[in-house]
């Protein structure tokens, strides 16, 4: 009895010994270290646009030439006249572009709008008569645009940008609508540039939705020609143009920030040994 109750006690104490260095070889697995994550290449990429806005002008003014002939010796003496007030409606327009996305930060592109013809009405007087003066404006405008992407906050990328072309502006014929004189109009290429802020948000990894603002500014120029009343040519004082658009951008290649960040590498959990 005393030495079976001995023997149990020895391997009791035994088993409390060797339980721990039986227990120091085991491993022990950690948790895996979490994965690493990586931007995906930042090596630009083509890109083209579409666009729709809506824009409201503003004719700085229209000058035209007035002609009035000396009883004495007959000749003809050119005087300049303005008109009282001349106003231009809003109107639409669309437009498309091809670009290339240099890196996060910086993109260009060449773009071209059409402006659906807008009303425009004015109005002049002298000494004897009044009249109101009624035409249509339209315009097709090039630009080469570069921008400032700055930073991209949950798929939201503010930017701001310029650029600089040319717009080819026709007028049509100037009439007054209570006689039946009028003016011809006149189409010539003119200088413009731009000014653009706005904001673009990731649809997909390819399609970005594009709204902003844009200013614009075509230098003044001839607005209609002479005719048989002796007065005439007539110019305009420059339009200035504001702008709210909306479109869509689509990327053929690279990153163009909206494709979402890819695993490196997983790395193993590795098993520790304690001792």
């Amino acid at each position: 009895m005393f030495n079976t109750a001995r023997k149990a006690l020895l391997a009791a104490l035994f088993a409390g010994l060797t339980g721990p260095v039986f227990a120091a070889d085991l491993p022990v697995v950690e948790e895996a270290p979490p994965p690493v994550y990586e931007q995906p290449a930042d090596i630009g990429g083509w890109y083209i646009r579409g666009d729709i806005d809506y824009h409201k002008s503003d004719v700085r003014g229209v000058d035209y030439m007035t002609y009035s002939i000396d009883p004495c010796n007959c000749l003809i003496t050119p005087g300049n006249k303005s008109f009282d007030f001349a106003n231009l409606k809003g109107g639409f327009s669309l437009g498309g572009g091809v670009g290339y996305k240099v890196n996060d930060y910086f993109r260009t592109d060449l773009t071209a709008d059409y402006w659906f013809k807008s009303n425009f009405d004015g109005g002049t007087s002298d000494a004897v008569s009044t009249s109101t003066e009624e035409s249509k404006m339209s315009a097709f405008l090039l630009l080469a645009n570069a921008y400032a992407d700055l930073g991209t906050y949950h798929g939201i990328t503010p930017y701001v940008g310029a650029g600089i072309g040319g717009a080819h502006v026709k007028w049509d014929d100037l009439r007054d609508p209570n006689t039946t004189e009028f003016n011809p109009g006149s189409s010539n290429w003119r200088f413009a540039y731009a000014l653009m802020a706005g904001a673009s948000y990731c649809l997909t990894d390819k399609i970005i939705l594009d709204a902003g603002y844009r200013y614009s500014h075509i230098q003044g120029g001839r607005m209609f020609e002479w005719d048989a009343s002796s007065a005439g040519p007539g110019f305009d004082g420059g339009i200035n143009t504001h702008e709210v658009r909306g479109g869509l951008r689509y990327q053929f290649g690279g990153n163009n920030g909206c494709a979402a960040p890819v695993v490196a590498y997983q790395p193993e959990p590795e098993p520790v040994y304690t001792k």
